[in-house]
């Protein structure tokens, strides 16, 4: 467990983190954020940075546990804030061709997702949640 609950802690935090910060700026309460994705700060970041944080406090930086999680959550982060970032604006794109499109002939089309990545910061404010996460749950 030792390892397991920064992870979750990290994420717990990211999540209530991104339902304030929308709630606040909403003006409302918004429970769908909790299961969306995207936002600030990224959970996803935060959760596997929670891990290798742990993991390298418990085994070292030189073990071959903490350097396969550090490659893990590098991935995790780039495709958070990069390929899933570049699919969110193809989606942006492909809306406003559908609405274009169909606007014209009068007919109707679902609209793709559009939040789909994260930004840098978001991304970053994520990590920081999880090295946090990973000191304080294992001391």
């Amino acid at each position: 467990m030792s390892y397991i609950a920064p992870a979750l802690a990290a994420w717990a935090v990211a999540q209530v983190t991104k339902l304030v910060f929308y709630s606040y700026r909403r003006r409302r309460v918004d429970f769908r954020v909790l299961a969306s994705m995207g936002g600030f700060p990224s959970s996803h970041s935060a959760m596997v940075i929670g891990l290798t944080t742990a993991i390298g406090r418990l085994n070292g930086l030189s073990s071959p546990l903490f350097a396969l999680a550090l490659i893990f959550s590098l991935v995790v982060m780039y495709d958070a804030a990069g390929v899933r970032r570049a699919a969110g604006q193809q989606a942006a794109v492909l809306n406003r061709m559908i609405d274009d499109f169909f606007q014209h002939r009068g007919l109707g089309e679902h609209r793709m997702r559009e939040l789909l990545g994260h930004t840098p910061v978001e991304v970053f404010a994520g990590a920081a949640v999880g090295v946090a996460a990973g000191f304080a749950f294992t001391l």
